[in-house]
């Protein structure tokens, strides 16, 4: 079934967090629903739809910023009664907006996520899981890693409280009272949970997850064991899933699955067959989706699906036709409802500008006497600084409440910009200094008018470290600025991950010293991506990573007095020997250093980079064909007398000029982690090759696999 949806913009709010937005129950079957909206602000507001504009139910004062909101009443019966967390505090309201509870917790930390069935309420802040019963503190979890969102899987169904959190360490953790019950492994570092079908399906054991990298799942969460129903990926190359929501929005009996992500893109997935859902249609919103819900909004009889964002619209998309087709010969003519809509937008349009001016004057008069000082107009940011798993390279995603003016990007390391097809700023780059100021880049992206969400791609180089900072302005007055930093870690192309491979032939480095265990695990930490800030509990701990460039892994495990890195790449091996040594001088802790090492290694991580090398090398010489072949073809007219192969690289020219612009210096960087890798081979036997390295770059030209092999081996 085609589905075909018309926007509606209805009303903006302040900007909303990671859903808060929830449709009230209807009164009849088909009748309108209200909306409930909870912004940063601390303002929770409650509204109806009558002749296509808002009508409040209610609104409360600002307070603090709103993290979460959600339904809740007795089993079984309408979910009216509106709960939203603040701070460390729960306040219940009544859908007429009477405030009839203000529960402040024990939590030392805000609240993250919240979920409430019946009398329960399951809390989640940082790294803290509570679940309070009437408010009675009931059972209590310290989780590994950063908590996202918790959900409890319905009592009436399952028979028992089974909570289930979203952790940042890629795995979905169900409890049974304060224990962890087990682990769900899921594809990346979910974000949002969801009961499939809104009730955990048939059995009430199924759940929905989205991930940050674009992921989705359903997983049935069984008393002994999950299992895993469906996954999907994310083969567009589409934004980091906010929100989840199940509706029949097609009208057909079953339950559509909507999706919001942070790229604006709102999508919605049907289930054809019984097995998999498959994306029916998706429309773009210009920034991220914060809550979605489906349900009855702005006129009887037609279902819509209603979106927040971040900067606080709530947007529908409506089943309602918008255009009513005349008879022939007929005029078209607006309806009077339309009129009186276009009518009242244009009194408040003229009411807005005649306020702007007026407080444009007032502000002037103030800021020329004598007693006048000086105010920076605040602005919200909602950034994020992800690493790319496909293509080695991280995200930086900046989202402004207003128009972005410009961005301008500094680093004190070498990186590579690279492009983005969705980015349309326009970016002009600065001629730096590295060598007095360790500036080694200043590039300025200026926004086209009505820009709010800038996305850019920088690819680090593992063992340079430092600091990457965006100063985002954006276009207010008086022109304010905000400086955002990023860390570049040493070895910041790694990515956390479930396995290794054990039977690689890996490389071994052993630390010994007077560290405790909270010391180390900072140590580790500033090294390497996605390792929880918090040190982990227990004696010990265990992490594995993968190189995302490479492929090649690494293994650490340490506790108080010792440290264990093994990896099958040198490299990895030699860039923590060093950061870890300057940081244990920084704190005069003496290291007793030790390492294995395992010449297989450097063979297998040669095998490893050779296809990439051979590809990035046949790339480059194609594109420097293309021009050459291009003029031949204009001169002779015809290009049937050329090899096959050259008129291949003609019919493919777009494409890899394409390819080639979007991995700038990819080439370059293969040559030198090869190169650093022969360097650091040598550099644990004590041996200083760096004479050699131009006769190693000669033979990288060659591309000659079995030569490069026999040049480390005979070094």
């Amino acid at each position: 079934m085609e589905l075909s949806l018309a926007r509606v913009d209805y009303l903006q709010v302040g900007v909303t967090a990671q859903k808060t937005m929830r449709l009230l129950p209807a009164s009849g079957r088909k009748a309108t629903q209200k909306v409930v909206v909870g912004d940063q602000d601390g303002v929770v507001t409650c509204f109806g739809i009558k002749k296509g504009g808002a009508v409040p139910v209610f609104k409360t004062l600002p307070g603090q910023k709103i993290a979460r909101l959600e339904l809740g009443g007795a089993l079984n019966t309408p979910q009216e009664k509106i709960f939203v967390a603040t701070g460390s505090e729960v306040r219940g309201f009544t859908k007429r907006g009477k405030q009839f509870l203000s529960f402040e917790t024990n939590l030392t930390e805000s609240i993250k996520a919240m979920h409430i069935s019946g009398a329960d309420l399951f809390l989640c802040a940082s790294y803290i899981y509570n679940h309070y019963c009437d408010c009675k503190d009931q059972h209590y979890y310290l989780s590994g890693d950063k908590i996202n969102d918790v959900l409890c899987l319905p009592v009436d169904k399952v028979n028992c409280i089974t909570p289930v959190l979203a952790c940042q360490d890629r795995v979905l953790r169900v409890l049974q009272g304060s224990d962890l019950l087990y682990e769900v492994q899921v594809p990346g570092p979910p974000t949002v949970l969801a009961l499939n079908n809104g009730n955990g399906g048939d059995s009430g054991e199924e759940i929905m997850y989205g991930t940050s990298d674009g992921k989705l799942g359903l997983t049935q969460i069984t008393a002994s064991k999950p299992i895993t129903k469906w996954e999907i990926g994310n083969e567009k190359k589409r934004g980091g899933i906010l929100c989840i929501d199940s509706f029949d929005i097609l009208g057909d009996g079953v339950k559509e699955l909507l999706v919001g992500r942070d790229d604006g893109v709102l999508e919605v997935y049907n289930f054809e067959s019984a097995d998999d859902p498959v994306l029916c249609y998706d429309h773009a919103l210009s920034e991220s989706i914060a809550s979605i819900q489906g349900g009855c909004v702005g006129k009887d009889g037609y279902d819509e699906i209603l979106a927040s964002t971040y900067s606080g619209w709530l947007t529908g998309l409506t089943t309602e036709p918008v255009h009513r087709e005349g008879g022939s010969g007929e005029e078209l003519k607006l309806s009077q409802e339309m009129q009186s809509k276009i009518s009242s937008l244009r009194n408040e349009l003229e009411h807005l500008q005649m306020k702007v001016l007026q407080e444009r004057e007032k502000y002037q008069q103030s800021s020329q006497s004598s007693t006048a000082v000086s105010s920076v107009p605040a602005f919200s940011v909602n950034d994020k600084f992800t690493l790319n798993k496909d293509d080695a390279s991280y995200s930086l995603i900046l989202e402004v409440q207003t128009a972005i003016d410009n961005v301008l990007v500094q680093s004190d390391v070498p990186i590579d910009l690279l492009d983005v097809d969705k980015n349309s700023a326009v970016v002009s780059f600065s001629s730096c200094d590295s060598e007095s100021n360790s500036n080694f880049l200043l590039a300025t992206y200026r926004c086209q008018a009505n820009t709010t969400r800038l996305e850019l791609k920088v690819r680090s180089i593992e063992g340079q470290y430092g600091t990457l900072q965006a100063y985002v302005t954006p276009r207010i007055q008086p022109k304010t600025c905000q400086v955002h930093q990023y860390q570049i870690k040493p070895l910041s192309l790694h990515q956390r991950t479930h396995s290794i491979d054990h039977d690689r032939p890996m490389n071994t480095l052993m630390l010994k010293g007077q560290f405790s265990f909270a010391e180390i695990h900072s140590w580790v930490v500033f090294c390497l991506p996605e390792v929880p800030e918090k040190t982990p509990a227990g004696e010990s701990v265990t992490f594995y990573f993968q190189n995302t460039f490479l492929g090649t892994q690494l293994e650490s495990t340490y506790r108080k007095g010792e440290g264990c890195f093994k990896s099958d790449n040198i490299s990895t091996i030699s860039i923590l020997k060093d950061v870890l040594s300057k940081e244990a001088t920084k704190r005069k802790i003496n290291l007793n250093i030790s390492y294995d090492i395992n010449e297989e290694s450097v063979r297998h991580t040669l095998m490893l980079i050779h296809p990439k090398l051979e590809y990035q090398q046949l790339l480059a010489k194609k594109v420097h064909l293309i021009d050459a072949l291009r003029e031949l073809q204009v001169h002779e007219g015809n290009v049937d007398f050329l090899l096959p192969k050259y008129r291949g690289i003609l019919e493919e020219a777009d494409q890899l000029l394409e390819e080639y612009k979007r991995q700038p210096a990819h080439l370059e960087r293969l040559y030198g982690m090869i190169t650093d890798l022969f360097i650091d081979k040598f550099k644990f036997k004590g041996t200083n090759v760096k004479t050699k390295v131009p006769l190693l770059l000669e033979i990288l030209d060659g591309c000659d696999q079995d030569g490069l092999i026999a040049f480390f081996e005979a070094a």
